[in-house]
Order: C-alpha cells, then structure tokens, then sequence
C-alpha cells in the first residue's frame, strides 16, 4: 500500500515540474485532497481554556524545534501542529549568523536568534504569524514538500484566495511570498516546517534580517517588504479563525502529548540552546 501511494504521489510530483500549480493542477490536488489524514499533536496547556497559565512562560522556539524532532522519533503517524512565539530570527543549518542576521538590532530589541537543522533561508517570526510543522514518514524530501505545499494551498483556495506554489516550495498570493518553507530527513521521516505570514512587525522583519544584497538584485528586488505579503490583506477571518481552517483541514483526531514528552523535548532543547551550535564552533 505504501509502495503505491509513493508512486502516485511521485505522479503528482511529475505533474508539478509541468504545471507547476496551475489551476489544472490544483484543481487534481483539490479533488484528492479533502481527506484529512494527520493526526494533530497538541501540548497539555493546549486544553486549558484560558492556555498556559499566568506563572508559565511562553515557551521559546527552540522548543517547538525540539518537539518536531521527538515526535518525528517516538510517534508513527502523520502528524502536523500549529505554534506561535515571541520575536525570533530563524535561520538555517548553514548560515552564517553575522551575515544573515542584523545581531545588534535583534539584541537592542530583545528578539532571540535560533539556527535550525533544516536548510534555506533566515526567517522572522512573531505572535502574528503562524508557525506551521508537518512530520511524516515519506522518505523523499520532494515528496514531503509537495504535499505540505498543497495541503497549505487547499486551505487558502477554501479561503477564496488563489495562491500558487513555486519550485522553491514558496507559497506566492500574486507576486509576492506569503508563505516559505523548508525541510529535513531523519530516519523514517521527513519534518517540514514553514511560516505563515498573517501579519507581522514589518519594522523587526525588515531590520532583523540582512538579505544578501547581490541575491536581491539578482532577483531585481529591493528589499524584504518588496517580497512578502500578509494574509491579512486577503481575508477577514481573525488569525485563530485561520488556525482552526487550518487544523480542520489537514487534520482528522488528535494526540495530546504527556507530562513525560515534555520533559523529554526539554532535553532535546538544550542542544538548540549551545553556543556551538549556534555559531557553528
């Protein structure tokens, strides 16, 4: 059965180096696509009514990192959450931090700075933009995009907006990204993790991160803000709104990990947090 179910996706991967989601291929993704299948993996705040409480810290994302990769080794299904955090500058496994990132802007504004073990781009996050992880256990890295990708493209479409998808597994509403992503493999599975720009501080993601200035004019861009758009701009529906199409449409049950997971995860956290492997020493 999974043999099977690879070679249609890899099908379905053929058909994008063709139409590159056009709206015929869409329309295909569309049609086969409106059976959830992750299991949505939730933290034990997550039922409180109110979440976490007053004397719990919001949790950092190298934790959210670090929660990709135990579940990715300790749980088989298909699974997919959702996280926010405070200001943060992302960038990945080989980046070089002082090239990348405007260290000084982000230390006078307190926002943090986490290298992550996927490749691609430096990235901002805030609390007005979501963060999105998908684990699965599809060992082709193209294979895992594709169906991020679409999965994400069939929410927005549901939304009325018509969004396309890139070679580089961007996510584009006209011209501009309103979505990016990256990826990598371990044993048995591949996490894709992405952020999904619904509104931001356009002052931290503009200062905080140092593009490489000849990329952009090869590009025949100027700046960051010349590229991204926000979610915002294209619906009305409030960013939990947004959160619970999200899950509704991807997701079908749901596992809430344990006391004994999060401590487990906390531990894995520690290895974001050295400085070696943030400076890559």
């Amino acid at each position: 059965m999974k043999e099977a179910e690879n070679i249609f996706i890899f099908s379905l991967i053929f058909l994008k180096e063709i139409f590159c989601h056009t709206p015929v291929f869409l329309y295909i993704c569309r049609k086969i696509s409106t059976t959830p299948i992750m299991v949505y993996i939730s933290l034990p705040e997550d039922a409180c009514a109110n979440g976490p409480t007053k004397n719990e810290k919001p949790k950092e994302l190298p934790f959210y990192l670090a929660m990709e990769e135990y579940v990715a080794r300790n749980i088989q299904e298909e699974t997919f959450f959702m996280w926010q955090v405070e200001p943060t500058v992302i960038f990945g496994r080989n980046q070089h931090l002082e090239s990348e990132v405007n260290v000084d802007y982000c230390r006078k504004h307190q926002i943090k700075m986490v290298r992550r073990k996927s490749g691609g781009g430096c990235v901002y996050a805030d609390r007005d933009n979501v963060m999105l992880s998908m684990i699965t256990s599809d060992e082709k890295v193209d294979f895992a995009f594709n169906r991020f990708v679409n999965a994400i493209l069939l929410v927005l479409h549901k939304m009325g907006i018509e969004a396309t998808g890139t070679h580089h597994n961007d996510i584009l509403i006209g011209n501009k990204k309103v979505s990016g992503t990256a990826c990598y493999h371990l044993p048995g599975h591949s996490i894709v993790h992405s952020t999904l720009l619904y509104d931001t501080n356009m002052e931290h993601m503009t200062q905080a991160i140092t593009p490489n200035a000849e990329k952009l004019q090869a590009k025949g861009i100027q700046s960051v803000r010349q590229r991204i758009t926000l979610l915002k701009d294209y619906t009305q529906l409030t960013i939990e709104e947004v959160k619970v199409l999200i899950r509704e449409t991807i997701c079908s049950g749901e596992r809430m990990l344990t006391d004994e997971d999060v401590c487990a995860i906390e531990e894995i956290k520690k290895e974001y947090l050295k400085e070696e492997f943030i400076h890559l020493i």
